[in-house]
């Protein structure tokens, strides 16, 4: 008698549980969104709790608002989670804001969770990149996590982001219809220096916006406050778009956090829609940043979050 053969789904997922377990105990790099949680969920299943660890980098561009959800997300998960210190803004290459900021920013981040896997004797530190990630060639912050020895579990076993999803659901992870949430310098348009301040008016203005939004009963599950610098653009699902428009509120909650200026996007919500506007003076032809690690080559790289995955632990 034959056997069905499994569906493409459940294959994979074999193939992912098959190189989980080869790997014997892992930090996982996990930011809380769909990627990293399906993740941390297989590598549990795969390895037991006690050999998995879930690891968030922890600095002034990841929101109060996912600091929270990542801690409760792992909770739901069963997992043993801590949050790592990362210093990315102490990097000239990560401040400057150019189109390979995000190579700077995995680099700090990988390095810092390696040293966690040394510590806490894990043997690997696994990263949430998936098998569509893979068919972009401009990511500067897969890239760097390869370069320093990050494996890529679910891009090994050919899991695409859909696939992501599909198996979140099947296992009924919250997390399965997440949307993405990349970290706040993503906001920042290229060239525009990356500081505290702004990172915190941007957090400030997507939490008063957020609020606005909820008290006006108006839906948008993707919602961004993007800084130009002069002014603050705000970006809600298209459907939405002429609702915002009406409501003062909603542009009074973006100006209180320090925007002199706001404007709605009238083409709505589109992840990586910074690679639209032209870089600004500060964007250099080639980063500069950590004088110990070799800085991405090859032409002028897009950002990680074009369209946005789950990158390793930091959350366009």
């Amino acid at each position: 008698m034959s056997v069905p053969p499994s569906d493409p789904l459940t294959s994979r997922l074999d193939a992912l549980h098959r190189r989980l377990t080869g790997l014997g105990s892992v930090v996982v790099a996990f930011s809380g969104g769909a990627d990293s949680a399906l993740l941390l969920a297989a590598a549990i299943r795969a390895l037991g709790p006690d050999r998995v660890l879930a690891a968030t980098g922890d600095s002034a561009s990841l929101s109060d608002t996912e600091r929270g959800a990542v801690r409760d997300i792992a909770r739901e998960l069963g997992a043993r989670h801590t949050f790592v210190t990362t210093r990315e803004l102490d990097t000239p290459g990560y401040r400057d804001n150019s189109r390979a900021r995000c190579w700077f920013c995995k680099d700090e981040l990988v390095a810092r969770l390696l040293e966690l896997a040394t510590t806490a004797e894990l043997a690997h530190v696994a990263v949430g990149t998936n098998a569509d990630d893979l068919l972009d060639p401009f990511r500067p912050g897969i890239r760097a996590a390869a370069a320093l020895g990050a494996v890529t579990p679910l891009a090994d076993a050919g899991l695409t982001k859909d696939q992501v999803r599909a198996a979140s659901r099947r296992w009924d992870l919250s997390t399965w219809q997440k949307p993405a949430s990349p970290c706040l310098s993503s906001r920042i348009a290229y060239g525009l220096t990356i500081t505290r301040d702004r990172l915190t008016r941007v957090a400030a203005a997507e939490a008063g916006l957020r609020a606005s939004l909820r008290r006006a009963g108006i839906d948008s599950a993707d919602l961004r406050v993007r800084d130009l610098g002069d002014r603050a653009l705000i970006q809600v699902a298209l459907p939405a778009v002429p609702a915002v428009l009406a409501c003062p509120e909603a542009l009074a909650a973006v100006r209180a956090s320090g925007f002199p200026a706001v404007e709605v996007d009238p083409r709505g919500f589109r992840s990586g829609s910074l690679n639209e506007v032209p870089a600004g003076p500060a964007d250099p032809e080639g980063p500069a940043g950590r004088a110990d690690r070799a800085a991405p080559t090859g032409p002028d790289p897009a950002p990680d979050h074009a369209p946005a995955p789950d990158g390793p632990g930091h959350g366009p």
